[in-house]
């Protein structure tokens, strides 16, 4: 256990390591001149209209048919290994590298599914470029809310349902600002006892940081458009590679984040 926790240790002092161009910090330092701009007041009120259209988006999920049988589908793969599982608080008695195998079982359909949505959105239609953030949200959140299951977190627990909230917010961030909001998370969360039900930290979600995540989405959009008029034999391919890419790449980083948040947490339960 303790070589796992070490392996850890070593993603996380990777992964947040920040290696930006002059280009990247280029782009953080307007965008921060352009945010400071915009009244606080409207930025808060932004904030706060996002924080609340996440909350019922992840109500809604949690409340689907999908989740449901998602969930019979881990448990029914689970009891290959232990045919007395039955509950998500089963599943903790599993070793972590099965949960592991569980999960990236579940984690390559995701992928598949924002490589999918991406493509479509590159397809450059009005529709589906206006869909493109709430539908990539919903792939992002259902990712993490499987992964919270496999690991042994009840998704639907009000306390569950704020820390995977926070855990969006932080895979979703620009690099630069996830590290001092994953140290946040995990002050928090070690503050709260596992059966503890409701949250008793900050619920506010979203910061004016995560503002520059929408951007890049609405730049991304524009690209695509300009880029419809760029055929080949018909069809946009590069509009089409570019959506699914970046959908692709931003998805795989909130899979990556969640995954490695999750496996730190059962470890460190078991630690103690």
């Amino acid at each position: 256990m303790s070589d796992r926790l070490s392996e850890l240790q070593e993603w996380e002092e990777r992964y947040f390591l920040i290696e930006s161009s002059d280009v990247a910090q280029s782009y953080h330092y307007y965008h921060e001149r352009m945010l400071s701009k915009i009244n606080e007041e409207k930025k808060e009120k932004w904030l706060a209209k996002m924080d609340s259209c996440l909350a019922h988006l992840q109500s809604w999920l949690l409340q689907s048919r999908s989740f449901e049988e998602t969930k019979r589908r881990v448990i029914t793969h689970a009891r290959i290994f232990d045919s007395s599982l039955s509950s998500v608080d089963d599943l903790r008695r599993l070793p972590i590298e099965k949960l592991d195998y569980l999960a990236e079982q579940l984690m390559a359909k995701q992928r598949l599914l924002s490589f999918g949505q991406g493509g479509l959105t590159g397809m450059g239609g009005l529709f589906l470029l206006l869909a493109d953030l709430p539908a990539l949200a919903i792939i992002q959140l259902r990712s993490l809310q499987h992964l919270s299951f496999v690991y042994g977190y009840d998704s639907r627990h009000p306390m569950e349902q704020m820390v995977m909230l926070k855990l969006f917010h932080i895979a979703t961030l620009p690099k630069a600002y996830q590290h001092s909001e994953w140290d946040r998370l995990w002050q928090e969360v070690e503050e709260h006892q596992h059966d503890q039900i409701f949250y008793q930290g900050d619920e506010t979600v979203f910061n004016e940081q995560w503002l520059q995540q929408m951007s890049s989405q609405l730049a991304k959009s524009f690209v695509i458009t300009m880029l419809r008029k760029k055929l080949i034999q018909g069809v946009p391919l590069l509009g089409i590679a570019l959506g699914a890419g970046m959908n692709y790449r931003l998805s795989q980083q909130v899979i990556e984040v969640g995954q490695h948040f999750y496996q730190k947490r059962r470890l460190l339960e078991e630690n103690a």
